[in-house]
């Protein structure tokens, strides 16, 4: 009998020993499977990622899309520029066969333009003016989480999201206006077409345009309201940058003194040169504008106008082309401080009012 309740206890503590390791190891299990299911991102970034995964999302997905027909376009660019010649067939020659090519440029430019203007609007304003309205933030600010760290994540996260797709995309519409950069049929490179598409200038307006609609969303507390006044902040900063832009660069100026008449025409400027103004240099060095005597009826009457007015040459003022990285680094770097100073605002005052 007690060999009987010693074997049955034996095999009950075997059995419950089983059976706990079990439950241990199916725990553990379950444990590494649900750890291992976990999305990367944890904590606050996690809290800011999902909150706005829709708009980051959108954002890189059309992204992808426009990087994969701005690499088609340049495939086919690349074919007809083998087929006509270039660069020994200069495009001027080429007429309407350059045409649709050109569309496209412009096109593609005028949808990148209005990524400030969209992303400012529409991601920028609604930020944190939607916590605000909603009362996200103060069920944030009620949380061992402090306010600082929960506005420096959303400003990292939403930073680093249009730096990569802005910088994304000004590298790829670059890469497919390289080969045709000089030729004015093309794109000016001085226009915002080109300009304010290539190189660091649209990252440094884009973050400018967004961090600015955060800025008024705080300000303003009203996301429908932010996104209006938003979208005028964008429209003017568009228009001013646009106003300053050619004053980024060096001018260089030209000047002949071989007269004006017959072969003694305009200096000539370097391939893809933007031509900023030309006048007429008198014997004495002084300007007098280009269209002095023009009112002259007759090539002798303007002869005799011209030597009363003591021109000997012209004068000629133009942007080389070789300045426009450096352009567009000086300006970026103006706008880039311009967005310091908008994050400073919204740390040291903004992060007051998010409650």
């Amino acid at each position: 009998m007690s060999t009987f309740t010693r074997s049955s206890t034996s095999t009950s503590t075997s059995t419950s020993t089983g059976s706990t390791s079990d439950s241990k190891n199916g725990t553990l299990n379950a444990t590494t499977t649900e750890s291992g299911r976990r999305p990367r991102l944890s904590g606050m970034t996690w809290l800011v990622w999902r909150q706005h995964r829709a708009a980051f999302w959108t954002i890189l997905a059309a992204t992808a899309l426009s990087v994969a027909w701005i690499v088609y376009q340049r495939g086919r660019l690349v074919d007809f520029l083998d087929g006509y010649g270039y660069p020994g067939k200069s495009l001027d020659e080429a007429g309407g066969q350059f045409q649709q090519y050109s569309d496209a440029f412009s096109f593609v430019s005028m949808g990148l333009q209005a990524i400030p203007v969209l992303l400012g609007v529409f991601l920028g304003a609604p930020l944190i003016a939607g916590d605000l309205e909603n009362g996200t933030a103060k069920l944030v600010a009620a949380q061992t989480t402090s306010r600082t760290r929960w506005l420096a994540t959303k400003l990292t996260l939403t930073g680093l999201v249009v730096v990569v797709s802005t910088g994304v995309l000004s590298a790829v519409f670059g890469w497919w206006w390289n080969p045709v950069k000089s030729e004015a049929p093309a794109m000016e490179w001085t226009s915002g077409e080109a300009f304010n598409t290539t190189g660091p200038v649209p990252v440094a307006l884009t973050l400018l345009s967004v961090f600015g609609g955060v800025a008024l969303g705080v300000v303003l507390r009203r996301t429908l309201t932010a996104m209006v006044v938003t979208f005028g902040f964008t429209v003017v900063l568009q228009l001013v940058w646009g106003y300053f832009l050619l004053s980024l660069g060096n001018v260089v100026t030209v000047t002949t003194n071989k007269g004006v008449t017959g072969e003694s025409g305009p200096p000539s400027l370097p391939r893809g040169a933007y031509e900023i103004d030309q006048s007429y240099v008198t014997g004495s060095g002084d300007l007098v504008g280009w269209g002095t005597c023009s009112e002259s009826l007759t090539d002798a009457a303007r002869q005799v106008c011209l030597a009363e007015e003591d021109v000997v040459g012209w004068s000629t003022q133009y942007l080389p082309l070789s300045q426009m990285n450096a352009m567009q680094w000086f300006g970026a770097s103006i706008l880039f401080a311009l967005t310091a100073g908008v994050v400073a605002f919204l740390f040291f005052w903004g992060r007051k009012r998010l409650v």
